[in-house]
């Protein structure tokens, strides 16, 4: 007799009233060729795809330039505003994406501090409420404070996207009680951002429910990107999996794993 065993039931990632399949999300920048991204990007399931208008070249028909290489009719292209500083120059260049012919899902960075890449919390604010009020569906990259995420929520923000540790650092998800506490008290979705270096990074974030996790560098410069970003999706799965399942409690003392009662003496 064969038992079918059931996955706990799953429902898509949706932000702003459209739905995702895949909860991983990737970036575009450092890898080493333009071919290795496109197949990375394949590999990895995702379908958000991020861009930083601030860095690439918007004409998409230059073969040179990474628009080119991305089909908008098979990857939702995600502008950003990575390398902005100010609140005043990410607007500008969130208005320069939606003249390029992006979409108006925009993922915000005002980024305050240029050696650890820090987000400016002030800025950030000021550009979150400008840009919702201009029709956008913003999606704020943040540091994992719970305060800063409730008014990024406020701003009318559709996902926040607190960091898991500094922007390419690799160190992993190094507040697990900030990001669940931020999930628990948020309504919007929450999208952990930077810091995730390799698979196991990936699947802890994901068992603290999040809905997603946003990478670039973790791929980008693994020595096999394709491999890696195969490697993402699957531990994406498996953390949110995990998650669904409810793991065991933690215990202090030894529990045996088989039944004791009813044993022959």
């Amino acid at each position: 007799m064969t038992t079918t065993v059931s996955a706990p039931a799953e429902v898509p990632l949706t932000i702003a009233g459209r739905p995702f399949r895949s909860r991983l999300m990737v970036g575009t920048g450092k890898y080493r060729t333009t071919d290795d991204m496109v197949r990375a990007i394949e590999a990895s399931g995702a379908e958000i795809v991020t861009v930083a208008v601030r860095r690439v070249d918007l004409n998409r028909k230059n073969a040179e330039g990474i628009l080119h290489h991305l089909d908008a009719g098979q990857y939702f292209l995600l502008a950003n505003t990575a390398g902005c500083y100010s609140a005043a120059e990410a607007i500008r260049y969130a208005r320069l994406a939606r003249e390029a012919g992006f979409n108006d899902f925009l993922k915000l960075e005002v980024i305050g501090d240029r050696e650890t890449l820090l987000p400016d919390v002030a800025g950030l604010l000021e550009a979150a409420a400008t840009l919702t009020k201009d029709g956008f569906r913003v999606m704020a990259y943040t540091n994992d404070d719970l305060v800063t995420a409730l008014r990024l929520e406020e701003a009318g923000c559709v996902a926040v996207m607190p960091l898991a540790s500094p922007i390419g650092s690799g160190l992993g998800l190094v507040n697990p009680y900030g990001i669940r506490t931020i999930k628990r008290r948020l309504s919007v979705p929450v999208i952990v951002d930077a810091g995730v270096g390799t698979a196991s990074d990936a699947c802890v974030t994901m068992e603290q429910g999040v809905d997603g996790i946003l990478m670039n560098t973790a791929i980008a410069e693994a020595t096999d990107p394709v491999a890696m970003a195969t490697a993402m999706r699957h531990a994406v799965e498996a953390g949110r999996l995990a998650f669904l399942a409810g793991r065991m409690p933690r215990r202090e003392v030894a529990a045996p794993s088989s039944p004791t009662q009813g044993l022959l003496g």
